[in-house]
């Protein structure tokens, strides 16, 4: 199904695809599909559903859940967006309250437009937080959200560690496609078992623990 609805030019790329198809938005012969993998008639009616976006990307809507749910409060806070891309995350960082974000990523013109513009952002493109010092900063930062890809926590906490204050605050998506072994991976490129969600969130909090957070 993924491929089809690109071949048919519904998205550019497979992973927007299996995005919209995962959140129900794809609709073949008027059925709701949820599966990517789904074999489906090339003459079939397809349809897709938009979903009122309040953010430039969906990114900023898993960050909305995540600061509801830890009650985090951003108001007049300096924060640090690792892996900001097309800005989903800065998006949702500005509407709750930030005053200041550094928007980091190693690509390039990626932000959405109207971030860039936005005076109260800081774009630092091509920028690998591995790398990245304090000494970048004219201050330390009071909170970092994290949403990197290809990549392992283990990997990028150790630098966020020394981007923030004292009492700063680290907001992360885990993703275990690129968190546990090999062999946890399945069919796509995705792990679907809750068992090995859970094992991979209980070690990247250990090893945050390990490296000085408090989790």
């Amino acid at each position: 199904l993924d491929i089809l609805l690109v071949e048919k030019r519904f998205f550019t790329t497979r992973e927007k695809a299996k995005s919209a198809i995962m959140a129900g938005e794809v609709l073949v012969d008027g059925e709701k599909f949820n599966k990517a993998g789904r074999i489906v008639k090339s003459d079939s009616n397809i349809s897709v559903i938009k979903k009122e976006t309040v953010y430039v990307s969906r990114g900023g809507e898993k960050l909305e859940k995540a600061l509801k749910v830890f009650s985090v409060n951003l108001k007049g806070k300096r924060v640090i967006d690792v892996g900001a891309s097309t800005g989903g995350f800065t998006d949702c960082l500005l509407k709750s309250g930030a005053e200041k974000v550094y928007c980091i990523d190693v690509g390039y013109g990626q932000l959405a437009w109207k971030l860039q513009k936005d005076s109260r952002v800081v774009v630092v493109d091509r920028t690998n937080i591995r790398y990245l010092n304090a000494d970048k900063f004219d201050d330390l930062f009071e909170l970092a959200a994290i949403d990197v890809s290809f990549i392992s926590l283990d990997k990028v906490l150790p630098a966020v560690y020394n981007l923030i204050k004292e009492k700063g605050e680290v907001v992360a998506l885990i993703k275990p496609q690129f968190e546990a072994g090999r062999e946890f991976i399945q069919k796509g490129g995705l792990i679907k078992k809750a068992e090995v969600h859970q094992m991979v969130i209980e070690r990247v909090g250990d090893k945050a623990q390990e490296m000085g957070f408090s989790v």
